[in-house]
């Protein structure tokens, strides 16, 4: 028997022998380095979400209130959003979330239209939402100016008060997280699906604040995860792919999990409706292949259990983001949500265990979640 350490990682690996048949079982204990721990910006930016989107509510929602109405006024017909990467995540949620509130069709922009193609669009009567962290991406900026050339009302959603897209937008939306140092975005992308909420709530009319209200308040619950993430990330230390599965108002999180596989821990994560995902991609699982699962309750539960019970017969590792026993039961691994929230409210509380997850896989792997290589807080692209 051989044992190897690594003091940094707190990483050692068992390996036993048996020459003469040829025979070996390869054990591997890691656990996080209290040092990782201590140096993840990611891990403080996540516990700090609750408080951030407190803020938000309290200082944006009469300035939306008062948006929203005037838009009413004018009978917008289309909504368009422009965005990159966690920020397009945030974008596919209020796609969802905005048609089913109120009825307007919702379009995500192709940036390179306005950017590459420089094509004029027939905006008039069209509200365009630019939706960026750091306010300075030249292609969303872009897409913005044109549409307002274009006769659309343009709406920025950001967390910086002082930057490009406050100055091109005809309204902006703040997003009041305080500084976000680490490159993978976390309470960003959750202030942004809370402007969304907000947005929602008041163009069409619901006024079911006191529903939205709480979301500070199941986020700091599902903080609480924290320790479960814990148990079970070591197990997943060597994984190098996987699936996110989600549908509907989760189908933005499947994308914004595996973006965060991706980028903090180089895991290749591909993400998926589950509707899509039995056209095709299913075919490459097989057993102990990592599949993600958000299952909350509501319109999607049903095909999530469904597609549950293909995975398992397939010999899946399936691990479950919900609320629901009977789901959880059926996991592999599972992550309960503590409260059972409606599905039109789980996005916030639901990611919040994923990012976990992200962050302390990232450290259990020997990585550092804040400075991803390859990778700048501010992305510049056109």
């Amino acid at each position: 028997m051989r044992i190897l350490n690594c003091e940094f990682l707190n990483f050692s690996i068992f390996k036993f022998e048996i020459r003469n048949s040829k025979f070996e079982i390869l054990l591997v204990s890691v656990r996080l380095s209290p040092l990782i721990e201590h140096m993840s910006l990611m891990l403080a930016e996540i516990e700090q979400q609750p408080a951030s989107l407190e803020r938000t509510i309290k200082r944006e929602s009469r300035r939306i209130e008062r948006f929203a109405e005037s838009l009413n006024k004018r009978r917008i017909r289309l909504i368009v959003l422009a965005a990159r990467g966690s920020s397009d995540n945030a974008a596919l949620f209020g796609r969802y979330l905005l048609e089913i509130s109120t009825g307007i069709p919702v379009s995500l922009a192709a940036p390179a239209v306005h950017t590459l193609y420089r094509k004029k669009m027939n905006l008039r009567d069209a509200l365009v939402i630019g939706i960026s962290q750091s306010g300075e991406g030249p292609d969303i900026n872009m897409v913005l100016e044109n549409s307002s050339r274009s006769g659309a009302t343009t709406l920025a959603i950001t967390n910086e008060a002082d930057s490009a897209i406050t100055r091109i937008a005809d309204e902006t939306f703040l997003i009041h997280a305080g500084r976000e140092r680490s490159v993978a975005a976390t309470k960003t992308y959750t202030g942004q699906l809370m402007i969304f909420h907000l947005l929602a709530e008041a163009l069409s009319g619901n006024k079911q604040f006191s529903d939205v209200a709480r979301l500070p308040e199941l986020a700091a619950a599902s903080l609480s995860l924290r320790p479960q993430v814990e148990t079970i990330v070591e197990r997943y230390a060597f994984m190098n792919r996987c699936v996110v599965v989600g549908r509907g108002l989760n189908y933005a999180n499947a994308y914004e999990f595996a973006i965060k596989l991706m980028e903090t821990c180089y895991v290749v994560a591909e993400r998926f409706s589950s509707a899509d995902f039995l056209h095709g991609p299913i075919a490459m699982v097989g057993r102990g292949f990592p599949a993600f699962l958000f299952a909350p309750p509501g319109r999607t539960y049903r095909g999530m259990r469904d597609l549950l019970g293909k995975l398992t017969k397939l010999g899946a590792e399936t691990i479950v983001i919900s609320s629901e026993k009977p789901i959880l039961a059926e996991a592999t691994r599972a992550l309960r949500i503590p409260e059972r929230v409606k599905e039109t409210f789980s996005p916030i509380p639901y990611i919040i265990p994923a990012q976990l997850f992200a962050s302390l896989l990232a450290g259990v792997r020997g990585l550092s979640p804040d400075n991803p290589r390859s990778l700048a807080k501010v992305t510049r692209t056109v």
